[in-house]
């Protein structure tokens, strides 16, 4: 099992679940993030005041996954998200331990579905 963590442009969001549905994975959760990479942000003026915006908007994706999934899964965020320029995001996999369902109290590979 493991635990795929995207970090997204706000405006792939959509092509992103397309292009995940289409790889069989349906179950996802979505949060707004604020961050910086190596766009470092930009810099604006209001009023004439000068100001750095270095933490962008970023959308991040949590998706559990058991292995038979994890390279179609990670194929189908890459495929749908990437632009080619800088702020593309990135993607974490990390290893579960353990997966609980609450209701049926199901463990394991069965309770991420």
């Amino acid at each position: 099992m493991k635990l795929i963590t995207a970090y997204i442009q706000p405006h792939k969001l959509n092509d992103v679940k397309q292009a995940l549905l289409d790889a069989g994975v349906g179950k996802m959760s979505v949060t707004n993030a604020l961050g910086c990479g190596a766009q470092q942000g930009y810099e604006e003026s209001y009023r004439g005041v000068k100001f750095e915006v270095n933490l962008l908007k970023k959308v991040r994706i949590e998706i559990a996954v058991n292995e038979d999934y994890v390279d179609k899964t990670i194929d189908a965020i890459i495929a749908s998200a990437q632009s080619g320029q800088i702020g593309d995001g990135k993607i974490f996999v990390t290893e579960l331990v353990e997966c609980i369902r609450i209701r049926t109290k199901e463990k394991g590979s069965s309770a991420i579905g």
